[in-house]
């Protein structure tokens, strides 16, 4: 077979909108999930771990509602875990070590679970657990490992020795907008003993919950909360302050937009960040006097953190629809899927003027879009051969990509609890569970039969494939894509990361040589996936160790 190198460039042309292709398809998964999955994470191969506030969710633990469970990718079963403190509304990722730890969650507690522990400063570690159906997973917590502060809606992510920059929340419950703020860094593990105060989250208040935080391959972090924009160097802790988003966009909760940081790829690994959607609402304005009919925005903006690309500021392009609430995902070939949320209204709940229901907001996007990064400005949007869904995914709605390729999703419920349900209500309290399958899920797929269980940093790696006769011609473009599956909550995919690696395949199509990043600035070290896509035909991707498998801080 021939050898191409992986190119960040993809078709702007779908696999669906060639001749006799399938299209995208939503399939029903499960008729209940258990819990409202409102944080989505994969764990391993087969396994999705899921949490909910500590609710009356109908799946049950040690005699009361279960707020988190493992789902099973194969079966659909679901299997509660014994979580101690509140996750509501935390975040998480993976440390180098293949720990997940989900951070900070919510003060309260509710009736019917009575034993409930306050999750603001709450740490909550997964270990590493090879079991496809949750046997002997469990999740641990220490009543003496917290934060330094408390952190209700914060982010979290991955860095390049492998540990989490924790950044932003608030300390309390708040109606709608960040009045008591947790304007500050930490870092899990610990680097010092007191957090970093950040004058770029004093400045985004009052609408910067949820910051949407992408680590860079120099090894800064890019930062966006309300319509401000910040790059942070972790390690001389200085900010380098950003353009705003164009024309008053406000992008993090309770206006949520969604970013990502499109894929790298080799030899520069140039970074563009794309934020999407949100609602361009002046943030003075009082909750009280907001609508959930206010059109959210379909604005995209695109910058490239690169001095030139920086003093040239933000390119606007705008979604086929008004989004809030919704969330931009890599596909393997270098796409972007931007799914779920509303086309009006606010986060939250029965808080603006005229709630539908309890929702904040209104008129559910039901069919998902894709961009194509690489098309000409005015024509990277297209929804041809996309479904509608059928089912509202708006406020503490998930979705993620799986390693089989398609897409799980669940979750949706602005409401006070998990038991609103029924025709009453327009926004019901979701337990439905849904995959969103790529056309390359209905055809012959090339196989990545086996990969190392670690990959070290600037190697060559060599492993063995299958290619069908179908994909098997001299002038095929080949991808192989290195992707931290993300953590998903509240409209953003905290952590969610795609690296080309320069690849060749062999004359006899047998064998697959690529060469993994330079170092852990390009890919914080830690679990990942291979994919390998030949022509938009996606393999099923192979989970490995990036780096040594070390706990942070690493460097390898």
């Amino acid at each position: 077979m021939r050898s191409i190198l992986s190119i960040f460039s993809v078709s702007a042309a779908l696999l669906s909108a060639t001749s006799g292709a399938p299209d995208w398809q939503f399939n029903l998964k499960a008729q209940s999930s258990g819990i409202v999955a409102l944080e989505s994470i994969i764990v391993n191969p087969n396994l999705a771990l899921w949490f909910d506030r500590a609710s009356n969710d109908p799946l049950q633990i040690n005699n009361h509602s279960a707020w988190g469970a493992l789902f099973n990718l194969q079966t659909a079963e679901v299997t509660p875990l014994n979580v101690i403190t509140n996750s509501f509304c935390a975040s998480g990722a993976f440390l180098s070590n293949g720990t997940m730890a989900s951070i900070g969650g919510d003060q309260t507690g509710f009736t019917g679970n009575p034993t409930i522990k306050p999750g603001t400063q709450a740490i909550r570690l997964f270990d590493p657990c090879a079991s496809l159906t949750g046997e002997g997973c469990t999740l641990f917590e220490d009543p003496n490992l917290i934060l330094l502060e408390k952190r209700w809606y914060p982010s979290a992510a991955r860095i390049f020795d492998g540990s989490l920059i924790i950044v932003g929340g608030m300390h309390e419950e708040a109606v709608f907008y960040n009045i008591d703020p947790a304007n500050s860094f930490e870092f899990f593990p610990r680097k010092e003993e007191s957090v970093r105060p950040s004058a770029f989250l004093e400045r985004s208040l009052p609408a910067n919950l949820f910051p949407r935080i992408l680590a860079l391959p120099d090894g800064t972090v890019f930062m966006v909360a309300n319509n401000q924009s910040i790059i942070y160097d972790v390690e001389t802790n200085t900010e380098t302050i950003l353009p705003d988003i164009p024309n008053g966009v406000r992008v993090s909760n309770p206006t949520d937009g969604s970013a990502v940081l499109l894929p790298l790829s080799p030899p520069d690994f140039i970074p563009e960040v794309l934020v999407c959607g949100g609602s361009s609402i002046d943030d003075r304005i009082p909750v009280q006097n907001l609508s959930s009919q206010i059109p959210a925005t379909s604005q995209c903006s695109r910058i490239t953190l690169t001095p030139e690309g920086i003093a040239k500021g933000w390119e606007v392009n705008h979604m086929l629809t008004n989004r809030t609430l919704h969330e931009l995902l890599h596909l393997p070939n270098g796409q972007i899927l931007v799914v779920n949320g509303a086309g009006t209204g606010f986060a939250g709940y029965g808080s603006v003027a005229d709630p539908v229901g309890n929702s904040n907001a209104d008129n559910a996007v039901l069919v998902p879009e894709l961009y194509t990064p690489s098309a000409p400005l005015g024509q990277r949007f297209s929804n041809e051969g996309m479904p509608s869904s059928g089912i509202a995914r708006v406020y503490h709605s998930s979705i993620t990509l799986t390693p089989q390729g398609n897409f799980l999703v669940a979750g949706s419920n602005p409401n006070n609890g998990s038991n609103f349900t029924g025709p009453d209500f327009k926004f019901p309290s979701e337990f439905r569970v849904q995959t969103l399958d790529p056309p390359f899920m209905f055809v012959e797929r090339p196989t990545i039969i086996s990969a190392p269980q670690k990959l070290a940093f600037n190697s060559s790696v060599t492993i063995p494939i299958s290619v069908p006769d179908t994909l098997s011609n001299d002038n095929a473009t080949i991808q192989v894509s290195l992707m931290d599956l993300g953590f998903s909550t509240h409209g953003f995919h905290t952590g969610a990361r795609l690296v080309f690696m320069d690849a060749t395949i062999s004359d006899d199509g047998e064998s697959l040589t690529f060469t993994t990043p330079p170092s852990g600035r390009v890919f914080p070290p830690g679990p990942a996936t291979v994919f390998l896509t030949i022509n938009d035909v996606t393999s099923e991707g192979v989970s490995v160790m990036m780096g040594s498998g070390n706990a942070p801080p690493t460097l390898e």
